[in-house]
C-alpha cells in the first residue's frame, strides 16, 4: 500500500467514515486541511447518509477528482468532462476487485434492508464482518493510481486540474 492508502485504511479503521477516510487522506494533495477534509466528506459515508446508494468510498475519490481537475466556471464543459472520466476511470479501476460500486450490493444487503441514521459501533467483530476496510483500501489505491500516479510518471493533465 502506499501512504495515501494506509491513511484512509487508518482513518477508517479510527472510526471515520468510508468517504471521510478517502477522500481526507488525501487532504495535502488537494490543498485542503485535515479536519475540512472530514467535515466535508460525512454525508457521505455508508452510500450517502447511510442509505446504502453509491459506495461513500467512490463518493470520495469522486470528489478528489472533482478537487483535481474541477473548474469553477460553469461553462468549462472540458473541466466537466475531464472531472466525469477520471470518474469513471477509477470506478473501473476499483471495479477490478469489487462487484458494484454501489453499498448496499458490496454489503450484500437488499433493497428492502431497513436504513437507519445511527452509525454502527465500530468494533472487531465489524471489522471482521465487513468488506468496508478492503473497500476503502480499493478505493483510495483507484484514485491514487487515476488521479496522482500519472502526473508523477510525467503524464501531463490539462491546465484546468490543479496538479
Amino acid at each position: 500500500m502506499s501512504v495515501y492508502t494506509d491513511r484512509a485504511v487508518a482513518l477508517f479503521r479510527e472510526g471515520y467514515n468510508c468517504a471521510q477516510a478517502v477522500f481526507a487522506a488525501f487532504h495535502d494533495r488537494v490543498g485542503l486541511s485535515e479536519e475540512t477534509a472530514l467535515r466535508v466528506a460525512l454525508g457521505l459515508g455508508g452510500g450517502v447518509g447511510r442509505m446504502r446508494e453509491v459506495c461513500g468510498a467512490i463518493c470520495g475519490a469522486a470528489m478528489l477528482a472533482g478537487m483535481v481537475c474541477g473548474a469553477n466556471d460553469p461553462k468549462d464543459r472540458a473541466a466537466k468532462a475531464l472531472a466525469y472520466q477520471k470518474v469513471q476511470e477509477i470506478a473501473e479501476q476499483f471495479r477490478k476487485t469489487n462487484p458494484s460500486i454501489v453499498c448496499r450490493e458490496l454489503l450484500g444487503l437488499s433493497k428492502a434492508t431497513p436504513q437507519t441514521s445511527v452509525p454502527q459501533p465500530r468494533t472487531e467483530a465489524y471489522y471482521q464482518k465487513r468488506p468496508c476496510v478492503q473497500i476503502v483500501e480499493d478505493a483510495a489505491r483507484a484514485a491514487e493510481q487515476v488521479l496522482f500516479t500519472e502526473q508523477e510518471d510525467d503524464h501531463v493533465l490539462p491546465e484546468s486540474c490543479l496538479y
